[in-house]
């Protein structure tokens, strides 16, 4: 008898651990939550170890990924030459003006060789007012989060671990975005 409690229990366990990911989010209602573009997000089984990121502003000055914990944050890995950054790019910029604050941001960074010039040329094209340029320009970020073709969103957890990534180009401002988005910013705050 003993033994059937104690498996029942183990059984209970690992179900709520499987279903959940860090902070209270539960995966299964967030895959529930996905649809037209979302449908490609990849939702991790557990959240991934901290990543140790550090990038520039358009001044030059240092910033750290860990500077900003505490927040959910979409790390964005673009640049001006390709094609379906373009598409989402304002559509990443429209979900920050909606949702950025105290507990939500992205954070687009510019990856590999972009000129300061390209970039603003680029999102006055494009019609970017609310997204803060920020630099990776050795891929050294995009290195760390394994990305290996352009755009990829990575979505991060209050203490910066990885919850989802979505590779390719996706409408960041549609509904079922903005639900998941706002969903894991309730969680936990």
């Amino acid at each position: 008898m003993h033994r059937l409690i104690l498996l029942a229990l183990y059984t209970a366990l690992t179900l709520t651990a499987n279903s959940a990911l860090a902070g209270g989010v539960d995966r299964e209602k967030l895959a529930e939550m996905r649809s037209g573009d979302m449908r490609k997000l990849i939702l991790m089984e557990t959240p991934g170890a901290p990543v140790t990121l550090t990038y520039l502003t358009k001044d030059g000055a240092e910033e750290a990924l860990a500077d900003s914990n505490g927040k959910i944050r979409i790390v964005n890995f673009w640049a001006t030459w390709c094609a379906p950054c373009r598409q989402e790019k304002p559509a990443l910029d429209a979900l920050e003006a909606a949702l950025g604050g105290a507990d939500f941001e992205v954070i687009a960074l510019a990856t590999g060789r972009n000129s300061l010039d390209g970039i603003a040329r680029f999102n006055a094209e494009v019609g970017v007012e609310h997204l803060k340029t920020r630099l990776d320009p050795k891929s050294l970020g995009a290195r760390q989060f394994g990305v290996m073709g352009l755009p990829v969103s990575v979505i991060l957890d209050r203490e910066g671990r990885e919850i989802g990534r979505l590779i390719g180009g996706a409408d960041w401002n549609a509904d079922s975005a903005h639900e998941i988005m706002r969903y894991l910013i309730g969680v936990g705050s």
